[in-house]
C-alpha cells in the first residue's frame, strides 16, 4: 500500500515537471518526461511492485540467492584449477595416452621430427619466388639507425 502511494507521488512529480517543461516550449523534452513520469504508476498496476516487494522482505528469497552465488562461485573455481593444471577432458586424455607418436606441428623441421622421419614437402607454385628464411633486413635497419 505504502509503496502504491510512493509511485503515484513519483509520477504526480513526473508529470507536474514535465508540465512545466512544456510551458517553457520544450515539447520534444516535455514528452520524454512525462514518459519516464508514468513508468512507476504502469509498474503498480501491472503488479510488478508487489512481487518485487514480496521479493525482497522474505529471508528465504535471499538464502536462495546466497546459494546461487555460491554454486557459481565453486563453479568458476574448479575452472579455474582446471586451466591452471591444464586437466582436459576424459576422451582427450585416453586420446593423447593410447596415441605413441608425439605431437609435432603440420610444418615442423626436421629436428624436431626425431630421427628417421621427414619434413612434408609442400608442393610450391612454379615461377613463385621463395622469400629467404632468414630475413633480417628490417631489424639490422632498425640497429643501424640506433648505432649498433
Amino acid at each position: 500500500m505504502l509503496t502504491s502511494t510512493v509511485c503515484a507521488a513519483v509520477s504526480a512529480a513526473g508529470l507536474g515537471i514535465a508540465a512545466l517543461t512544456a510551458y517553457r516550449k520544450r515539447f520534444l523534452a516535455a514528452t520524454r518526461i512525462a514518459a519516464f513520469a508514468l513508468i512507476p504508476v504502469g509498474l503498480v498496476m501491472t503488479g510488478v511492485v508487489d512481487w518485487v516487494t514480496s521479493i525482497v522482505f522474505k529471508p528465504t528469497v535471499w538464502a536462495g540467492f546466497g546459494v546461487l552465488a555460491l554454486s557459481a562461485l565453486l563453479f568458476m573455481i574448479s575452472r579455474l584449477v582446471e586451466r591452471r593444471r591444464g586437466i582436459s577432458g576424459r576422451k582427450e586424455r585416453r586420446a593423447a595416452a593410447g596415441s605413441g607418436a608425439p605431437a609435432v606441428a603440420p610444418a615442423a623441421s626436421a629436428p624436431s621430427l626425431g630421427t628417421g622421419r621427414q619434413a612434408p614437402r609442400t608442393a610450391s607454385a612454379p615461377g613463385a619466388e621463395v622469400a629467404p628464411k632468414d630475413d633480417f633486413s628490417d631489424i639490422e635497419a632498425i640497429l643501424k639507425k640506433h648505432g649498433i
